[in-house]
């Protein structure tokens, strides 16, 4: 099948999202330019800092989100069930549900002052729902703090070329913040600096590889991390995520045009098998594929860092819905990359035991952008993966200072930041988060879920419609539940009792927090109706 035509549907599938579908979402929640949004009311030049511009914020959203998951989930899914099932979950995702959760948590956080997802849980829901669902997410992201740490490092020792440009992006990203913000200089002159010491930076990386230990790197990560989060936002995190930002928008680009030049025809078969070594397509491929299709993960990021610095409602749709949809184009591009990639009768299960995610899709990338980059394009894909395994890694040990403070009352940003950093490190260095990494992508969708039933739980409160969000709020539910149930009877069968024991808890939580929905439903959902009713008799 030609690629070109997939694309092309794609492209109009998302460009219709975009431009009908999110602006029933900005209709529900009643876009206001005029007022003002929690950037403003409590900027407090740490946290609370309005970006310069809405591209600004986009960058560090984008970067925020997007990390390595579009790839990596993507390419698993394409190998076990065929690029097809893949595909379709990616595009209906991304559309449907997707970018309903990540506008919805953006959106529904500005108007909540800038509070998080776990916050708005107990203002809808009950304080004991907000403190279970707290202490998931907080052990949730001290578990992705360690592993991105690890990867990123194990991705230093084996490709020391990528140091240079990964590490010395970070004084670049400080001069862009001190200029913008600090010298008031023009946004386009100071974005054009800084691409081109990021590209000068890319080249002499390829000449002068440096190398180092894994535990070396895991210390200087960590010690990065540390100072990501304390420094005001404007300073560090925001232009840095920023500039890594043009490095995909870059590499996207490259790999869309290189399709385009080459035309390749995929031979991989569009469907493979329901159930595979990994499970059965439903529910287990919904929870594989989760950033490009829908991730929790991008709830605590709208609700964590964006709502604290977006500059005015209007751009919701752009970072939040706009957001998702450019992610769900990086997945669908690591779906095509890896389909081309393979031939019809190959032993699709035995080339994923014996190569990670990020090779296939390394080598894939560069077979369809050769006619760009030449054969630059593994080094290009290695290198942009990396930035934004590191723009990952930032944001979320900001985010996991946010609920310390809000869990434990730790009102000291150096000491709250430092109990992360801490107890991510002794997980990263002591190996033992293989062991419980297996059922993060189930974790990950079940926090996606009960991010849209508190959604829902808001906009009912408010006497609105929630059937945008409490479809696919039980949707993922079920789903998740599902695969949890699914995992938890096959550890039990291995003996293996840490991932058992993790599978049960996700389950029981998952039980007491939809308990919890059911109870604030029966008495939103009269209400909600009644006020769909009045609206439509007005």
């Amino acid at each position: 099948m030609s690629v070109l035509i997939i694309v092309l549907i794609v492209a109009l599938l998302f460009i219709w999202a975009y431009k009908i579908y999110a602006r029933k979402l900005e209709d529900l929640w009643q876009i206001d330019p005029k007022k003002s949004t929690p950037a403003f009311a409590k900027y407090d030049s740490v946290d609370y800092i309005p970006a310069k511009n809405w591209l600004v914020l986009f960058g560090h959203h984008f970067s925020s989100i997007a990390g390595a998951g579009p790839i990596i989930g993507p390419v698993i899914a394409v190998m076990l069930w065929g690029w097809l099932p893949a595909l379709v979950w990616v595009v209906v995702g991304t559309i449907f549900i997707g970018g309903v959760h990540d506008f919805g948590s953006l959106i529904t956080s500005v108007r909540e002052g800038g509070s998080s997802v776990a916050d708005i849980t107990q203002q809808v829901i009950s304080r004991r729902a907000k403190i279970l669902f707290s202490l998931f997410v907080w052990l949730a992201l001290i578990m992705v703090i360690a592993v991105f740490a690890y990867l990123c490092a194990d991705t230093f020792v084996k490709e020391p070329k990528i140091v240079l440009p990964s590490l010395g992006l970070i004084p670049v990203a400080i001069l862009v913040g001190y200029l913008l913000y600090h010298k008031g200089a023009g946004s386009v002159l100071t974005t054009i600096l800084g691409l081109l010491f990021l590209v000068n930076l890319i080249f002499w990386g390829n000449t002068l590889p440096i190398n180092g230990s894994l535990n070396l790197w895991l210390l200087v990560l960590l010690v990065y991390c540390y100072f990501a989060s304390i420094l005001p936002v404007n300073i560090l995190l925001q232009p840095r995520d920023y500039l890594s930002s043009f490095l995909l928008f870059f590499g996207v680009a490259a790999g869309y045009l290189g399709l385009l030049l080459s035309r390749p025809v995929i031979n991989m078969p569009a469907y493979r098998n329901f159930n595979t070594s990994q499970g059965y397509l439903w529910p287990m491929l919904f929870v594989t594929v989760a950033c490009g299709a829908i991730s929790g993960f991008h709830a605590l990021i709208a609700s964590g860092t964006s709502s604290k610095q977006i500059a005015n409602e209007r751009h919701a749709k752009k970072i939040g819905y706009g957001g998702m949809v450019t992610e769900g184009m990086v997945a669908v591009l690591a779906i095509l990359a890896t389909a081309v990639l393979f031939k019809r009768g190959e032993n699709f299960g035995a080339i994923l035991k014996s190569h990670t995610p990020i090779p296939i899709f390394a080598e894939g990338y560069g077979l369809i952008s050769r006619k760009i980059l030449a054969n630059y394009g593994a080094f290009i894909a290695i290198t942009i993966l990396n930035a934004f395994i590191l723009t990952t890694l930032d944001t979320a040990t900001r985010i996991s200072r946010y609920l310390t403070e809000e869990l434990f009352r730790v009102k000291n940003r150096y000491f709250s930041t430092l109990i992360i950093v801490i107890l991510s490190a002794a997980l990263a260095f002591s190996g033992k988060w293989n062991k419980i990494w297996p059922v993060f992508g189930a974790s990950n969708q079940l926090v996606a879920a009960l991010a849209l039933f508190v959604l829902s739980c808001w906009l009912l409160s408010r006497k609105k419609t929630a059937k945008f969000t409490l479809a696919p709020a039980f949707f993922m539910f079920i789903t998740t539940v599902a695969a949890l149930l699914i995992q938890a009877v096959n550890y039990f069968r291995q003996k293996d009792a840490a991932l058992f024991i993790a599978s049960v808890f996700l389950l029981v939580l998952a039980g007491f927090l939809v308990y919890e929905v059911s109870k604030v439903m029966k008495l939103c959902l009269p209400a909600g109706r009644q006020g769909v009713s009045r609206r439509r008799t007005a």
